[in-house]
């Protein structure tokens, strides 16, 4: 059969080794597998299926170092995984069978109990059976956070199937966003971490595992796994099995783009994802555990963690380059430097230079304070009516004197400067049917949030004095207390600190509990995000696309503004629901529609006018090394497709959801009342952005960037930011000497 596309040449650092007891868990598997049933007569497989895919090969080179024990249960996991694929391929996505492949998947939770002692349902097929047999297996070595962390990222592998199946009956193919975020679920890559784990005895302290350096290094890990698999197997997918989920054909469909073209692309963004765990892992991993004062035993743990995954990357390509289960012949008649040696063709050093040292360049080579000119706008087409709130007025003066009050005028921001950039309005659109006084806090905290997008950039940012970021961060973290919501008054010394105690006192008090830690969370995330954006200044280097949409939604505050519609209707819908993938999908649409309206308004003031690099066109532009009307063209496509995902999951998902949580009538209003505050959110969004006069070229160039040193940072000791603030803003710094930082 004539091959779709020419594979690429892929990026891959790290060696391919191969562990001594392969041919043992070759035999294991056999046996385990006709143990299970998995083999003759089960419909799916005979022995020579399972001999040709060989995973046994596939766990030897992504474990190499674990013992012939060890390997022996981990393959049994991947042929039961694998098998699962096939066989949940046979039984429903082939058939089309949704609710079938539904109470399928849900039995299989009962598969996986923390406690041992809880037992198992019998099992009443070939997959239910082997999940017993591997989780009685495995668990008993593992604590019980590791149980949970993998037992949540199987049960995701397993019900996001459900998504791909959903998509396959109704023709539909993801949007990239929306498809690297499922994918990562439905892939299995996570799980595969998580085996990481267990085999190289590197289990992650429970301590740091929802941190961002952990979090991020799993999902660049993930990514690259499965987009590598994406371009193994479009062939036996998209042209056998009628698969809609993969990534060439996504981009494919998405840049309208021939099929050698998008997997080179596809490509590209593997390069780009193992390029950011690299930094992830030299950069910001060491920091972590500094930070959290890890022992050493806890920090060697995640250095064998890193190992491992690198292990894998190795291990994974160098078993699709074998495997017979993928495209890989002409790939294999290419073959590597050292032709014919096993375990090296991942030492090819022309893989280190060209396309993938070009694309790492472009990363740290943007020019900052280039010219640009205006912002190019597309046409917004949004569905959605602009409603503003009858008490605007009364919001706006309130919060300029709130602003003025706690001293964040008269600095970086005086009353001329506020009053143009009208938040209020923002607010009103945002909410239009608020009470005056909510509207007031809602503005308020909108103001707050937008001279910190102004602050850190200036103060922070430019001197790269990342040290006095993070002890500011860590006193806006002690002034949110979640006993006494008032306590945080009395320790607040800068304006910025008044402002967020005052906002978190008024927010929180009437607060349940649970309402508390939300809003707390969603604060610091925002706050964290904040720091990883100086994180990027200091490297001088334009974020990852994908690293950057996720952040983004940070940067934005769009969890903060989620948290505080929540609160109206978290006595009527259970937080359970808030929790789910059609309501997180919804979510995340929706913010990135919002947070990118933003970048393509503020595409001047920040990359022109203030030395950013924290844009999506910018990120277009470095990964595609395209112009900056083609990044705007292909952004534009990229809100659209998040638009009609987001119409797409309201109109054929969430009403799948009143039957499966029960809903009474006043808890189907509630969500859907819920569901329209985010069209409020987009619609207010675009108003205000084509309103006020924050990002037009006449606004910037009257003065968008301030003259003075904030006084508060004046007396703030040697050493700080303050003290060369007067000479970074009047003079910008330097541009970067061959695209790296000057430090």
């Amino acid at each position: 059969m004539t091959q779709p596309f020419v594979l690429p040449d892929f990026y891959m650092p790290y060696p391919a080794r191969l562990n001594p007891h392969l041919e043992a868990a070759r035999v294991h598997s056999r046996a385990w597998a006709r143990e299970m049933g998995m083999l003759e007569g089960s419909g799916v497989w005979e022995q020579s299926d399972l001999d040709a895919h060989d995973y046994a090969l596939l766990c030897s080179y992504t474990h190499p170092d674990c013992d012939a024990e060890a390997l022996s249960l981990v393959t049994d996991w991947y042929v039961w995984v694998f098998f699962f694929d096939d066989h949940f391929l046979e039984e429903f996505k082939r058939t089309q069978d949704i609710e079938g492949g539904r109470a399928y998947l849900e039995r299989l939770a009962a598969f996986m109990p923390m406690d041992l002692a809880e037992g198992f349902p019998e099992p009443t097929n070939q997959v239910e059976k082997g999940l017993a047999d591997l989780w009685t297996r495995t668990v008993p070595s593992m604590s019980y956070g590791w149980r949970e962390r993998f037992a949540r990222s199987t049960r995701h592998l397993l019900d996001e199937s459900m998504w791909e199946l959903v998509n396959i009956d109704a023709g539909r193919i993801a949007n990239p966003v929306e498809y690297i975020e499922m994918r990562r679920k439905v892939g299995g890559a996570p799980w595969s971490a998580g085996i990481v784990e267990y085999a190289a005895g590197a289990e992650i302290p429970h301590s740091v595992a929802a941190s961002r350096p952990l979090r991020v290094l799993t999902d660049a890990f993930a990514d690259a796994v499965h987009l590598r698999n994406d371009l193994f197997s479009y062939q036996r997918e998209v042209e056998d099995e009628g698969e809609l989920s993969n990534g060439v054909l996504v981009l494919e469909t998405f840049l309208g783009c021939s099929t050698q073209e998008a997997a080179e692309a596809v490509n590209d963004l593997l390069t780009s994802r193992l390029q950011q765990f690299e930094n992830t892992a030299l950069t910001e991993v060491p920091a972590l555990c500094l930070d959290q004062g890890l022992s050493a035993e806890e920090c060697a743990r995640i250095a064998a963690y890193v190992k491992g995954l690198q292990d894998w990357q190795a291990g994974g390509h160098e078993w699709h380059m074998r495997s017979s289960r993928y495209m890989n012949e002409e790939a294999r008649a290419r073959g590597p430097v050292a032709a014919g040696v096993l375990g090296t063709s991942a030492l090819d050093v022309r893989n280190l230079f060209g396309r993938h040292a070009a694309a790492r360049l472009r990363s740290h080579a943007h020019v900052p304070f280039s010219r640009v000119g205006p912002s190019l706008l597309p046409d917004f087409d949004i569905p959605f009516e602009l409603t503003l709130n009858p008490h605007l007025a009364h919001a706006r003066e309130r919060s300029l004197a709130w602003a003025d009050g706690i001293g964040l005028l008269g600095d970086i921001w005086d009353e001329r400067k506020l009053r143009g950039y009208d938040i209020a309005l923002c607010s009103a659109g945002l909410d239009p049917d608020a009470a005056p006084e909510e509207l007031e806090l809602h503005a308020e905290w909108l103001t707050w949030g937008t001279y910190a997008d102004d602050y850190y950039p200036l103060v922070y940012g430019r001197p790269r004095d990342l040290a006095g970021a993070r002890a500011a961060h860590e006193r806006f973290l002690r002034v949110m207390d979640l006993h006494d919501p008032a306590a945080g008054t009395l320790l607040a010394a800068t304006p910025m600190e008044r402002g967020l105690a005052d906002l978190w006192e008024r927010t929180a008090g009437p607060m349940s509990g649970r309402g508390r830690r939300e809003l707390r969370e969603a604060v610091e995330i925002m706050l964290e995000s904040w720091l990883w954006e100086l994180f990027n200044t200091a490297q001088h280097r334009v974020p990852d696309p994908v690293d950057y949409i996720e952040m983004r939604r940070h940067t934005f505050g769009a969890e903060l503004t989620v948290a505080l519609s929540r609160t109206g209707h978290a006595d009527v819908l259970p937080s359970e629901l808030f929790r789910t993938g059609t309501m997180t999908a919804l979510a995340n649409a929706a913010m990135d529609y919002g947070m990118l309206i933003n970048d393509f308004f503020s595409y001047q003031k920040e990359i022109e006018f203030e030395g950013e690099l924290h844009n999506l066109l910018l990120v277009v532009q470095r990964f595609f090394d395209c112009d900056y009307p083609t990044a705007v063209r292909v952004t534009d496509d990229l809100v659209r497709s998040r638009l009609r995902q987001y119409l797409h999951l309201k109109e054929h998902e969430v009403p799948l959801l009143y039957e499966q949580f029960g809903l009474d009538e006043a808890g189907r209003r509630a969500l859907g009342a819920y569901i329209e505050e985010f069209e409020d959110w987009i619609a207010g969004i675009l108003n205000w952005h084509r309103t006020v006069s924050r990002y037009d070229e006449e606004s910037l160039r009257g003065g968008s960037l301030p003259n003075a040193v904030p006084s508060v940072l004046a007396s703030a000791g040697p050493g700080t930011a303050a003290q060369r603030l007067a000479q970074l803003v009047a003079r910008p710094p330097a541009a970067p000497v061959a695209g790296l930082s000057g430090g």
